[in-house]
């Protein structure tokens, strides 16, 4: 199935380049690599290495911006954000497991 344009500008598909990002998240170019070299980003990156940011990634820039805003340092914001991605991850985990378990699928028969 082809994805349409509207899903390119979605999710986890990386298509900004780095200034559009930094412009979408309402910051500087420096503060996103920063950011990566510090592990609180991880853009893709095209064939010559160019790195391309996803809707997700500037959801999260602004995420970083706001925590910077609130008085959290660089630190303080990659534990918050990694908290934030293991809850994430536990809560599609649960999602997928009650959906397997033999009383959801009862409760959905009927």
């Amino acid at each position: 199935m082809e994805k349409s344009e509207s899903d390119a500008t979605t999710g986890s598909r990386g298509v900004y380049g780095i200034s559009v990002a930094a412009d979408l998240a309402g910051t500087g170019v420096q503060n996103l690599r920063l950011y990566e070299r510090r592990g609180l980003l991880r853009p893709g990156r095209s064939a010559g290495g160019t790195r391309l940011y996803s809707a997700d990634d500037v959801l999260r820039l602004r995420r970083i911006i706001d925590l910077l805003a609130a008085g959290l340092n660089l630190a303080g914001i990659a534990m918050v954000l990694d908290l934030q991605d293991d809850n994430t991850r536990m809560r599609r985990q649960l999602r997928r497991q009650s959906r397997h378990h033999p009383l959801h699928e009862l409760s959905n028969s009927g």
